[in-house]
């Protein structure tokens, strides 16, 4: 299997995993924002899961803006929407196949 396969492979499953969490979570409460921020920092580990994923998400937008702008890949602005849609999960597999068909083209 090609390596761009595999991360459209990885795309599917970074938006599939997160959201087989959260679409159970949205349908019981709704889009209840006071209730969801409470979770986030209900415990310590809880709040440490999401800060770490906040940094990786600022790193992420900064490597993707810098390698895009070295490597002239298209669309990578669909990237950041992906990762603040779903998360680093969908935007970085994302990312590495732009990335890996504009060497292609």
């Amino acid at each position: 299997m090609k390596i761009k396969n595999i991360y459209l492979v990885l795309c599917l499953l970074g938006i599939i995993i997160p959201y087989a969490s959260f679409i159970p979570w949205m349908m019981e409460n709704g889009l209840n924002v006071p209730l969801f921020l409470n979770q986030i920092a209900s415990s310590p580990v809880a709040s440490f899961g999401w800060l770490d994923v906040i940094v990786s998400e600022v790193a992420l937008f900064v490597f993707i803006y810098s390698d895009s702008q070295k490597r002239k890949v298209q669309y990578w602005r669909l990237t950041i929407i992906g990762t603040l849609t779903v998360g680093v999960s969908l935007g970085l597999p994302l990312y590495l196949y732009l990335r890996e068909i504009s060497k292609n083209e």
